[in-house]
């Protein structure tokens, strides 16, 4: 078959030369004896896989079903391998055909045809891989862009030279330059690396967090450490696979440790103070802080660099670490301890003054968030006021009054309750006005 494709551009050619070689290598197979064995041989392997495929897979899931109410790790396997159940028919199919091809070999010394279905089995088995057994989206990205077109080309038995193609194209990055092939590679290979990190770090995480034995300090502390080495050893894996030497490193890391010791070091200090707040566990995630600076709040985060506080209307505040370290910090609620408020309230000078603390401390008792340990409600007389007699009520709950938990309020309702039912008078402010002197116009006071 003669074309003339001279005066075509050279992409036209190149394309039209694999064309005739495909057509060739077809009308070569369609006349061939040897040929149409293989094509029947690829045949009797694809039906009996779907024979054994029908057989094979509902015991294979009847076996590995567990029970809904285990969480145990062999359950957990067992259903982790039921998501590979898809890739039995092409495994199967595969397989099978692959004995034929020995015995074609063996046979006729040749084996093109069921080579080339052997190879697009393999290919059937990563497209089901990528479609029906990924589900993380990175992975799916993966295989749907460089798994499955990887293996496209092998079936077509053009994947040593697209490889030899990308490696011959450089980029050149500076003084250095790299080969295509090499930065596909190494995105992929660098992918997997980290996305497994990423799932190892959260199942040691989810691991940490769950040993209630542990306290929640020391548990944020294994969490970090856990997820340093994880990513720690990520990375020097990486390093490792693609032949990139360690040694080389060493320019980089004295770069950053001369980064740390003139414009890093506010982000250093940080750092060391947070994994001290760990080692220590004065201060832990649910504790209502309050720091020299003002800020105030229940800590919901705790990180490398910074605590995340929040507010009881909702903000969030980004403490640095190093302000938990060099300022004093009020712990309200350091170990779930109770603490003690107090109340104050005025009654009229009419008042019977010594009935009013055992009206007040009978009624403060009766609300279910005032405790009687380490001891029960109080009330004292505090002062003698320009308007009444001051007293104060004081009480100990288990948790802080922190805009959630309206503990003086709800308290003084209960006092305003108590005095009334008491006919005891709550005084308005007074006031005594002394005039010196004739008033304007000569008017005289009353």
């Amino acid at each position: 078959m003669e074309l003339d494709l001279s005066g075509q551009p050279e992409i036209v050619q190149r394309i039209a030369g694999y064309a005739v070689q495909g057509y060739e290598i077809a009308l070569t197979w369609l006349t061939s004896p040897a040929a149409w064995s293989q094509f029947a041989i690829l045949l009797a392997a694809y039906i009996l896989a779907v024979l054994v495929n029908r057989r094979l897979t509902p015991f294979l899931t009847r076996l590995l079903t567990p029970d809904p109410e285990k969480q145990n790790i062999i359950a957990t396997s067992r259903r982790f391998l039921l998501i590979f159940l898809p890739l039995i028919l092409p495994i199967l199919a595969y397989g099978f055909t692959a004995i034929g091809e020995q015995v074609t070999r063996s046979v006729f010394g040749s084996g093109a045809v069921i080579a080339f279905g052997k190879r697009v089995f393999l290919f059937i088995a990563a497209r089901a891989f990528a479609r029906d057994i990924l589900k993380d989206p990175f992975l799916k990205l993966l295989g749907k862009f460089f798994l499955v077109p990887a293996a496209a080309l092998y079936a077509l038995g053009l994947l040593p030279l697209v490889a030899a193609r990308l490696e011959a194209t450089l980029i050149p990055l500076g003084n250095l330059s790299f080969n295509l092939l090499w930065l596909i590679q190494f995105a992929i290979v660098g992918g997997v690396i980290f996305w497994f990190g990423q799932w190892s770090n959260s199942q040691s995480k989810t691991y940490i967090v769950t040993q209630e034995e542990m306290r929640p300090a020391t548990r944020q502390l294994a969490a970090k450490a856990a997820e340093v080495a994880i990513f720690g050893v990520a990375f020097l894996v990486l390093m490792n696979i693609m032949g990139v030497s360690l040694t080389s490193l060493a320019v980089i890391g004295g770069a950053v440790g001369v980064g740390l010791g003139f414009g890093l070091q506010q982000i250093a200090s940080n750092f060391i103070s947070g994994v001290i707040l760990l080692l220590e566990g004065e201060v832990t995630v649910g504790d209502y802080v309050e720091l020299d600076g003002g800020e105030a709040g229940t800590i919901v985060k705790m990180m490398a660099r910074a605590t995340i506080l929040e507010t009881f209307d909702g903000r969030w505040i980004t403490v640095p670490n190093e302000h938990f370290i060099t300022t004093r910090v009020t712990n309200f609620s350091d170990s779930g301890s109770a603490n003690r408020y107090e109340a104050a309230f005025s009654v009229s000078y009419d008042t019977d003054v010594t009935q009013v603390p055992a009206i007040i401390e009978a009624a403060v008792a009766k609300c279910d968030f005032v405790l009687s340990e380490p001891e029960g409600p109080g009330c004292d007389l505090m002062a003698f006021g320009d308007s009444g007699i001051d007293f104060a009520v004081e009480f100990w709950v288990n948790g802080i009054d922190d805009g959630k938990n309206k503990y003086v309020s709800d308290v003084l309702m209960v006092v305003w309750i108590a005095l009334k039912d008491a006919d005891i008078e709550i005084p308005f402010p007074h006031r005594v006005v002394e005039i010196k002197g004739a008033l304007p116009n000569g008017a005289h006071p009353a």
